[in-house]
């Protein structure tokens, strides 16, 4: 019988593949060798091909798909309950070919190179805002034992270092003021290095039309921009706006039984990083409405008066990636009348 569905199991050097019918019988078992895995698929009839998102995945996809199969990549979490009896590599196989088969089964979108370049943009800045918050707080804690209490912000202590290192000198030892000078010189640089990946960022931004239509809505700029267009370039996988919304973990979580509906607090699911960066750019949004008088900045200070800040910040994140969402759907360019209809 013909192999219809394959479920690969990925790794570093060896791949395990089981694969069925059209019945869903299995047909095939087999043990690959990385430098084999390419070469298997070129000569395999095209079929469908589930794997787990995990590292690797998306070029394995693109690379199946080289080859005429449709890949599938799916959430480990769902691949989960498919496992059969105890864990092993060939188990786990089975499990994706069984989730990859299934009708109602999630996917996560396949993507580009230019996704993933955008992605790891992302992710280095990242670390270095990191590093440089680990860096602030190990100052400020080290200026707390000798009595010098600084704001939790970054500006507060831009601010204050050169006053406390020129002007108070009787605070600090010369051994405790050389190393606060070396930790000033390493957050100097560390505020350097994430200033030149914004400005790569902003020139991703410039070059990507989508990226520039999505900066024009209130509360979404380059950063946010171009993280959406990373996670979620091609729209046409979601089914509508709350779909989108969802996955992003800006819905409520639902615990209801025997008819009666219990709405709790958003579900936090899918992509922190992207769900943060609305979450901020909405509170930065609800800040300068007050100083507007257009129905959409009329709609936010309404919203703010009767919900509680951190609520109505969340409400206008989940607007937004609704209205990222139709934008990236339609290529349509962002209207701001019609946003404020939509609110």
């Amino acid at each position: 019988m013909a192999i219809t569905r394959i479920g690969l199991d990925l790794a570093k050097n060896v791949f395990q593949v089981h694969g069925v019918d059209e019945r869903g019988k299995t047909v095939l078992r087999k043990t690959l060798r990385r430098s084999d895995v390419s070469r298997f698929f070129a000569h395999l009839p095209p079929c469908v091909v589930g794997m787990e998102a995990c590292g690797g995945a998306h070029y394995w996809a693109r690379e199946a798909g080289g080859f005429g199969h449709q890949a599938r990549l799916i959430s480990p979490q769902f691949v989960k309950p498919y496992v059969k009896s105890n864990k092993s590599d060939r188990n786990d196989a089975e499990a994706i070919c069984e989730a990859t088969g299934r009708p109602s089964m999630r996917f996560v979108p396949i993507k580009s190179d230019a996704q993933l370049t955008i992605q790891a943009t992302h992710r280095i800045r990242s670390r270095l805002v990191a590093s440089r918050t680990a860096l602030v707080n190990q100052i400020r804690g080290i200026l707390a034992e000798f009595g010098v209490v600084v704001a939790r912000n970054l500006a507060s202590l831009r601010r204050r270092l050169p006053e406390i290192l020129d002007s108070e000198p009787g605070y600090l030892d010369a051994m405790t003021r050389s190393l606060i000078i070396d930790l000033r010189e390493e957050l100097a640089e560390l505020d350097k290095r994430v200033g030149a990946y914004d400005r790569r960022i902003k020139q991703l931004c410039s070059l990507n039309e989508a990226c520039q239509r999505l900066c024009r809505i209130e509360g979404i700029g380059p950063i946010t921009a171009t993280a959406l267009v990373a996670a979620a370039g091609d729209a046409r996988v979601f089914k509508n706006g709350r779909q989108f919304a969802a996955w992003l973990g800006l819905v409520p979580r639902q615990h209801s039984s025997g008819g009666r509906v219990r709405l709790l607090g958003i579900s936090k699911r899918g992509d922190r990083y992207l769900r943060t960066l609305l979450i901020h750019g909405a509170r930065s949004a609800l800040v300068r409405c007050g100083r507007k008088t257009d129905a959409r900045s009329r709609w936010l200070q309404k919203l703010r008066e009767r919900c509680h800040p951190n609520v109505a910040a969340v409400a206008l994140a989940n607007k937004n990636a609704r209205i990222a969402w139709a934008l990236l759907r339609r290529g349509e360019d962002y209207d701001r009348n019609l946003g404020a209809a939509m609110a």
